[in-house]
């Protein structure tokens, strides 16, 4: 089969129509499915075929975005999520019991810092945290035998730091621990971290995936290429579950995907619903295309507020003189995004003044989409978080979070500049 390009995937991959079937994949807005003959439907029930039975667990929409950001991704199954956050929730409980830790970059979303700082702590499991910029000795101290996975997200939202896969990775590899990634601000068109040692990659396909802040929605890809099988690490993976037929996980083609999806989605019911699935896959075919344009975007806006006199610093790794400047041209060749943050020269007021003189850019509770927003993290979504665990995020209390959009780049320096003159 021919190698196809990921700007021909985000357009192609995933649903392939027959004859007199309808080209765009359809909204089957369905709970429930019929079966004729019971000894199918028993089949699947004992995941012996492929099928559809409740749409708690797997519907025919969001099978085909499973496929088609599992073919971007290059893993080899999706599960579709309610949102972001449950595809982190069910990605930690599907690897996760009392009594085991996580060790994750401190640099992440405030939301992910919470639910691995907080809501998992009230069921025995442990977030330890480590600074991504650390060397690998510092890092591997946290790691024992009870360390199910090392996170990190590819582009830190909204510190703006650039995973230093080959550092990570290297260190799982020695621990035999799983590397799970968090791609939702690079998404696989600028960087595909199963390709890089990742092990298991999750979305908040809510951002850019969808681009257009129409629908909510999550994405756990499986790499499939990790081994289970008498993992002392891992022992639930190699007992049989007597819940689900006495089935054993790690003989299984994709262990991960699997047992989450017949453990964890059919508990919680965390799934992504058919409606959302189909306006994400509407919105994925333009994904190459937006992302360049992001990309650029942003570029120039960088440049230009590292030169304006009331910014006091600025975040964006693909600017020249960044600490992460070298990683991403390393991992992320072919742009960086349209996420940066930056330093308003004065305190909280100084941010709200220049927030709220924006015309184009909005103030919203969201990033990654077709329009240009802002937010001031640590009064917002990071406001749970004490100062230490703000410094810890790399939040500064001057921090404006910028998603640049795909309007025309000039419009969007002209209003910065007027929105800086209120500061």
């Amino acid at each position: 089969m021919m190698k196809e390009h990921i700007e021909t995937l985000c357009v192609q991959a995933g649903y392939r129509p027959e004859t007199g079937e309808s080209r765009i994949p359809p909204i089957v807005q369905s709970t429930t499915f019929f079966y004729g003959d019971s000894q199918v439907m028993a089949d699947l029930f004992d995941l012996k075929r492929e099928g559809f039975f409740y749409s708690r667990l797997a519907n025919p929409t969001v099978d085909t975005l499973e496929k088609k950001i599992a073919a971007l991704e290059g893993g080899v199954c999706g599960i579709g999520c309610s949102s972001g956050m449950s595809a982190l929730l069910l990605t930690a409980m599907t690897l996760c019991e009392a009594g085991d830790n996580i060790v994750t970059a401190g640099e992440i979303y405030g939301g992910t810092f919470n639910l691995f700082s907080t809501t998992l702590k009230k069921f025995g499991i442990e977030g330890r945290f480590f600074d991504a910029d650390a060397p690998a000795e510092d890092i591997e101290k946290l790691i024992d035998g009870k360390t199910k996975f090392v996170f990190a997200e590819t582009i830190a939202n909204p510190a703006i730091v650039v995973l230093d896969f080959d550092k990570i990775s290297a260190i799982c590899k020695r621990h035999g621990v799983l590397f799970v990634v968090d791609n939702t601000l690079a998404t696989p068109v600028l960087c595909r971290p199963l390709a890089l040692g990742a092990d298991i990659v999750v979305h908040s396909t809510s951002k850019y995936m969808d681009g257009h802040a129409a629908a909510l929605g999550g994405m756990i890809v499986d790499g499939g290429k990790f081994l289970y099988k008498d993992n002392p690490r891992y022992p639930a993976f190699n007992v049989p579950d007597e819940s689900y037929h006495g089935l054993v996980y790690a003989d299984l083609a994709a262990p991960f995907g699997v047992k989450c999806r017949a453990q964890m989605m059919r508990d919680t019911g965390a799934v992504m619903s058919p409606q959302n699935a189909f306006y994400t896959l509407l919105g994925s075919d333009t994904l190459a295309l937006r992302m360049e344009r992001h990309s650029r975007n942003a570029e120039q806006i960088a440049a230009f507020l590292a030169k304006h006199p009331k910014i006091e610093w600025v975040r964006y790794a693909a600017l020249q003189g960044d600490r992460h400047y070298a990683l991403a041209k390393k991992y992320l060749p072919k742009g960086t995004g349209g996420m940066m943050s930056f330093g308003i020269r004065g305190d909280v007021g100084a941010c709200a003044r220049f927030m709220e003189h924006l015309h184009i850019a909005t103030q919203e509770t969201h990033v990654a989409d077709v329009r240009s927003c802002v937010l001031h993290p640590a009064s917002t979504t990071h406001r749970q978080l004490s100062e230490d665990q703000l410094s810890a995020a790399g939040i500064a209390p001057n921090l404006v979070r910028l998603s640049v959009g795909i309007e025309n780049v000039d419009d969007l320096i002209a209003d910065l500049t007027q929105a800086l003159s209120h500061v």
